[in-house]
């Protein structure tokens, strides 16, 4: 199961997304930050590190953080671990890992989320930031993320989901297909970065609906699955591995 339908004017065959999605994460890396904080009115930090604790991130876990960029969310559980001795991440782009590199001394591995290099059972917590959409087969990596869960630990995946509704439907392709883009290559005078968010939207607005991602979850293995929304854009998805 693909979270989105192939998007031909990047990539015309499955095989050709990972490709694809590393070459412009790496190449956009260095402004993704910056980007990420004004685009969300710099409510982000506080939002990933609300939702993790909400959700059951606890000082003494093993967390394994998949897709972890520029360590985004790897800052966050840190400042609720008490330190990054006990978290790991996980991501394709050497160019966002080298950013993630330098916040905080966290174990970082380059890898994909479709085949994690690590042993069956070795993480307490496993999260996820806004980065489902750019795998390519939802379950396979449900399973992977099951399997290296130990009984009892606890999944969080964050995405941001286009509203049903017609009015909020409208804004949000408003912002992220429009006005955002056009920001952020205007203020970073990076047409890589206009480009990072306009893959953003194309993702945004071709993803599979909520019911689908919880379908894959139980599909997998994780019992308890549930999504919970914020202003009507922010999922959380979370599970339980028995």
């Amino acid at each position: 199961m693909t979270p989105h339908p192939l998007l031909p004017t990047h990539y015309t065959k499955p095989e050709d997304k990972p490709v694809f999605v590393q070459r412009l994460f790496d190449a956009g890396a260095r402004h993704y930050d910056s980007v990420v904080d004004w685009g969300f009115l710099r409510s982000g930090a506080f939002y990933r590190r609300w939702a993790q604790q909400r959700h059951g991130l606890r000082p003494g876990m093993q967390l394994l953080d998949v897709a972890c960029g520029t360590g985004l969310m790897t800052t966050a559980a840190a400042r609720i671990l008490g330190g990054a001795d006990t978290i790991t991440g996980l991501d394709p782009s050497p160019g966002m890992l080298a950013v993630a590199r330098g916040k905080l001394p966290a174990r970082f591995v380059e890898g994909r989320a479709e085949a994690l290099p690590f042993a069956d059972g070795s993480f307490d917590f496993l999260t996820m930031g806004y980065a489902l959409r750019h795998v390519t087969d939802l379950q396979v990596a449900f399973r992977e993320f099951h399997r290296v869960l130990r009984p009892g630990g606890r999944l969080l995946i964050l995405e941001v989901t286009k509203p049903a509704g017609r009015l909020g439907a409208f804004l949000f392709r408003l912002y992220f297909r429009r006005i955002y883009p056009f920001c952020a290559r205007l203020l970073t005078r990076s047409r890589s970065a206009g480009e990072m968010m306009v893959y953003f939207w194309e993702t945004m607005d071709a993803c599979v609906p909520p019911a689908t991602v919880l379908q894959e979850l139980r599909a997998a293995g994780f019992s308890r699955v549930a999504c919970h929304r914020q202003l009507g854009i922010f999922s959380a998805y979370v599970g339980l591995r028995l």
